[in-house]
């Protein structure tokens, strides 16, 4: 019986997909548009309904935001539109760019000179508290202002003074209570006390101070800096009198009395010289702030005079040590000190940036540091348009942040203590229109209130939903591609009869 042999059979194509460097069937391709796709849905579902809720509520609107998560170096931006409001500094202007400083009218000046004060924010007023007089001994006046949402203030006034004088003293408003503590005396040496005051519930205002005996310091200290942790207060360095010391110490809040207890020492400051050896890092009328689990010391004075180095001290997270400072070194990247160091100069710390400012010669200069997420410091950055004016020659002023704002109250001038507020702004305004090579910034209906608020919420669910309905009809036709390609053939059909 014969056999019908079967023939060759056909050559089967292998389609080749993006410009035929990838097999049609492969992995290769198939990873391809699983990250378009992927990429699409991050676009349609999170990044687009996002600048709708912000386009609401902002009055400009950053197109490029994705791309500068990768490399913020992208922020390229050949034309830029910036507000007449930022003045001279760059535009745009880089993170923690100060506008230019504006003085206070007369009438808002101090009723007499003050330097080496202490200023705290307590209830609703700001309050400069002691410091030196136009005859350069200590003061126990307190002067009152209030500083308003829009960075205006009003005229100062006499606040309840002091039980006694004090100058080179630390203050602090922690859980309802200012204090005031340790500081110069009348016969100019430190002291140990601490004075407390709390504000009125009614006026918000505080009548009266009186010494804390629970608070009373281990020792005699001035020109010491405060600050600020969730569970309590930090006391960092100062003078005893004999010279700056390095002493670190804690008063911690009693969760079930909502007071302060003693204080309590910790790991003393030092630094690290040749061969990794630590020694001792006294400090005296420095800037300390705490960020995250990270203490910051910057600025002031050692033994030997004013110093550039910058410590940083590790507060501890676990049960037995838990928040007190068991660590301090300083860095080993000259980059994270500062570039220069002045005698009488001050800080302040605004939206996690730290700021150096001013000093005996120092032509006003100011220079700011913004730590990353490990609390290193990538360098100090200056911008002239943001110095003090170096003809004020400003030492030893009190500053003190509110809101968007910064003020600088009283100090040393070139022509003595000073009775004078400077003020700046700490937030320049965005380009109103910047055109780049990587991203836009275009104007936004700025809506504000919680109208704006609203609306925002309803722009970004409105966008949310149709982008969703768009990925729906997408998904559709890639899964009915015949009957996809039929209806765009009767649409281009109809189109064809209708014309």
């Amino acid at each position: 019986m014969a056999e019908e042999a079967l023939g060759p059979g056909g050559t089967v194509v292998r389609r080749r997909a993006f410009f035929g460097l990838l097999d049609a069937n492969g992995w290769g391709w198939a990873g391809v548009k699983a990250t378009v796709w992927f990429v699409l849905i991050i676009m349609l579902m999170a990044y687009l309904p996002d600048r709708a809720l912000y386009a609401t509520v902002q009055n400009t609107i950053d197109f490029g935001v994705a791309l500068k998560v990768f490399n913020p170096a992208l922020d390229v931006t050949p034309i830029n539109f910036c507000p007449a409001s930022n003045e001279t500094v760059p535009c745009p202007a880089p993170a923690g760019t100060i506008l230019p400083w504006e003085p206070n009218p007369v009438q808002l000046a101090l009723p007499e000179a003050r330097t080496d004060a202490a200023i705290v924010g307590a209830g609703l007023q700001t309050l400069l508290v002691g410091g030196l007089g136009p005859t350069g001994t200590p003061q126990s006046s307190v002067f009152a202002t209030v500083i308003r949402p829009d960075g205006n203030i009003d005229a100062w006034s006499q606040g309840a003074a002091l039980p006694a004088p004090r100058s080179q003293a630390a203050a602090v408003f922690f859980s309802g209570t200012a204090y005031v503590i340790g500081g110069l005396g009348a016969d100019g040496k430190p002291t140990d006390t601490v004075f407390a005051g709390t504000p009125d519930a009614a006026t918000g205002t505080i009548s009266t101070w009186t010494e804390s005996t629970d608070l009373k310091l281990p020792a005699p200290r001035a020109g010491a800096v405060v600050a600020v942790a969730s569970d309590g207060i930090f006391l960092v360095g100062g003078t005893d009198g004999n010279g700056p010391v390095n002493t670190v110490w804690k008063s911690a809040l009693n969760a079930t009395s909502g007071k302060l207890g003693a204080w309590a020492p910790n790991a003393p400051l030092t630094s690290f010289g040749a061969g990794g050896v630590a020694q001792p890092a006294p400090r005296v009328h420095a800037v300390a702030y705490v960020l995250g689990p990270e203490l910051f010391v910057w600025g002031g004075e050692d033994a030997a005079g004013p110093t550039t180095a910058v410590l940083r001290g590790d507060i501890s997270t676990d049960t037995a040590t838990l928040g007190q400072v068991t660590r301090w070194g300083t860095s080993n990247t000259p980059a994270q000190n500062l570039p220069a160091a002045h005698k009488g100069a001050f800080g302040w710390v605004a939206n996690s940036n730290l700021y150096y400012a001013g000093g005996a010669g120092s032509n006003g200069k100011i220079v700011w540091a913004i730590p990353d997420a490990n609390g290193n410091i990538p360098g100090w950055v200056h911008i002239a348009a943001s110095d003090l004016p170096a003809a004020l020659g400003l030492q030893d002023a009190a500053p003190i942040v509110s809101g968007s704002h910064v003020f600088l109250v009283g100090g040393t001038t070139a022509a003595g203590p000073s009775t004078e507020t400077a003020r700046a702004n700490l937030s320049p305004a965005l380009p109103f229109f910047q055109l780049g090579l990587f991203y836009i910034v275009v104007p936004a209906f700025g809506i504000g209130g919680p109208v704006g608020q609203q609306l925002s919420y309803l722009a970004a669910a409105g966008v949310a939903t149709g982008d969703f309905v768009l990925l729906l009809l997408l998904g559709y036709a890639f899964n009915h591609k015949e009957q996809s390609r039929a209806f765009l053939r009767r649409l281009r059909s109809g189109r064809q009869r209708t014309a």
